[in-house]
């Protein structure tokens, strides 16, 4: 019998969900920068899953000014700045 591996398990089992803050539509960027493509737009009241997240663009927003972005599904980013994860740093791992 072959089991998923630990790495998988566990992540699974760590999944949190963080708001997003209240009052604004964020937008979601195919990379972490403005730069970046715009692909969708989260609605108010939002939560996101955080898989991994890299450094980008510093951006300021009402949780303080980050170069932290945040993978919340495959190809898109949103600035940790508009994410309520109780931190300053990295609450996740590195996107690679």
């Amino acid at each position: 019998m072959v089991m998923g591996s630990p790495t998988t398990a566990s992540a699974a089992a760590d999944a949190r969900y963080y708001s997003v803050a209240p009052g604004y539509r964020v937008n979601v960027r195919s990379g972490p920068s403005t730069d970046y493509t715009v692909i969708r737009v989260l609605s108010e009241g939002a939560k996101v899953r955080i898989y991994c997240q890299r450094p980008g663009e510093t951006i300021t927003g009402p949780y303080g000014t980050s170069n932290i972005w945040d993978n919340i599904d495959n190809g898109e980013y949103i600035s940790d700045a508009y994410v309520d994860t109780g931190s300053d740093g990295y609450v996740a791992a590195r996107c690679s």
